[in-house]
């Protein structure tokens, strides 16, 4: 036998297994290299994959039924996260980050490979689905807004940072941040590449509970549109604006981009956090004719998106089902290919590449530390849900294709100055207001 696998049959034998179990077995032998991962099938059948490590917390799982098998090797996010979720899928030992990270851990993006591929039947219908669902018009994208964020402000505040409330990637020039601290730096880095000046016309798409128009409101002496589609957030972000004193300086819409460009708005600087995932692959060169109409011409404008290293993809079922409808992580080129027909000049791109997946870590220990609270709020299987989001999508940052990228635009090349010193010396400036 040899060290990578052993085996203990506590009840029948391999040979009694059905295929599925048994091809799922050679698939983890195959797979885990590296850490140790403990299975126990529904037949009463042990195993153990892989070598423990010092790096991996060993993690124990039991298969409830004889379908869990099945289900994941047909769509292995889906298949496992519905199997936790419903708790058929029982973490024994360890937990959820854990079970992901070293399934992850063995199949790096930068080795070629992928612990999350569907069978080929079930990738061509996850196609067939995700080319239907990317059709984002005003209707449809704001009810794919809604599902993700008008399930309830108080879960967010429960995971967010509380002086903030960001819910996109933090910033971590230093190892000993807060979450907090990461947000901060994280509004100073875009606001310095934004090369504000006072008494400007800023629009924020896709503003959130209002963190950003508030920064930079108060950092920066503008004055602030946010815009969002999330009435939850458009509600909460006006509260927020008004206890920080702002009113006069910002104000927040419950409006569609589309609509808001329709409109006639022009806008010195524009900026969007986290809003471009969810604009839908057919619409990215509608969502920059849009923005670019809104500029003026010597406008500048910041877009702050999940992106995908490598060339353009497809949103898993997991996530198209349960947390993000609609969505779509962009890849650099074809972001880029939809800016170049609007004529904006990409004048600085940074690549984020780990960031994200502290910040998701931190999300993960706020909501852990607040479980109770969470499956009062909701239920169990919620719970379990939202925890295997937070965990994979940290997953795929560390080693998947996922990244951050940061794109700065402008319609004139002299917009801006020559060089990006400027960009550090506007960064310290902004936090030392704090």
């Amino acid at each position: 036998m040899s060290s990578k696998t052993n085996t203990a049959d506590r009840a029948g034998n391999s040979g009694s297994r059905g295929p599925a179990t048994l091809l799922l077995s050679r698939y983890f032998e195959s797979l885990i290299t590296f850490g140790s991962l403990a299975v126990e099938f529904a037949d009463g059948t042990r195993k153990r994959f892989g070598e423990a490590t010092p790096e991996l917390a060993e993690v124990a799982v039991r298969f409830a039924d004889e379908r869990v098998p099945r289900e994941i090797l047909l769509d292995p996010a889906l298949g496992a996260a519905e199997a936790f979720m419903d708790g058929r899928l029982v973490i024994e030992r360890g937990d959820v980050m854990g079970l992901i990270t070293l399934f992850a851990r063995n199949a790096p993006w930068e080795a070629g490979a992928s612990y999350t591929r569907p069978s080929t039947i079930k990738k061509i219908a996850n196609q067939i689905a995700f080319r239907g669902e990317q059709l984002n018009n005003a209707v449809r994208s704001r009810a794919n807004v809604s599902h993700h964020y008008d399930i309830g402000n108080d879960l967010y505040r429960l995971m967010l940072d509380v002086e903030h409330m960001q819910y996109s990637c933090g910033y971590w020039p230093d190892d000993d941040m807060t979450l907090g601290e990461a947000q901060e730096a994280k509004l100073a880095h875009i606001a310095a590449k934004l090369a504000l000046e006072p008494g400007q016309r800023v629009l924020d798409i896709g503003c959130g509970w209002g963190g950003m128009a508030i920064f930079l409101a108060s950092r920066a002496n503008v004055h602030v549109t946010g815009i969002t589609l999330s009435e939850e957030q458009a509600a909460l972000a006006r509260e927020r604006v008004a206890a920080a004193g702002l009113s006069d300086k910002v104000s927040i819409e419950l409006v569609d981009y589309r609509d808001h460009a329709d409109a006639g708005a022009k806008y010195d600087r524009i900026v969007s956090v986290g809003m471009f995932e969810h604009v839908g692959q057919p619409q990215f060169d509608g969502f920059f004719r849009c923005t670019g109409k809104m500029l003026k011409t010597d406008g500048v404008m910041l877009v702050h998106t999940i992106g995908r290293m490598g060339s353009p993809g497809s949103t898993d079922a997991f996530t198209r089902k349960y947390i993000f409808p609609g969505g779509y992580i962009p890849a650099l080129s074809e972001t880029l290919a939809a800016s170049e027909k609007a004529r904006l000049i990409a004048t600085d791109v940074e690549t984020w590449r780990l960031h994200y997946a502290r910040t998701l870590r931190a999300w993960y220990a706020n909501s852990e530390a607040h479980r109770d609270r969470i499956v009062a709020m909701y239920d169990e299987r919620f719970y379990r849900m939202w925890m295997f989001y937070l965990a994979g999508a940290a997953a795929s940052f560390e080693n998947g294709a996922m990244c951050n990228y940061q794109i700065q635009y402008a319609r004139h090349r002299h917009a801006l100055p020559y060089t990006r010193d400027y960009m550090g010396a506007a960064e310290k400036g902004l936090l030392a207001k704090g």
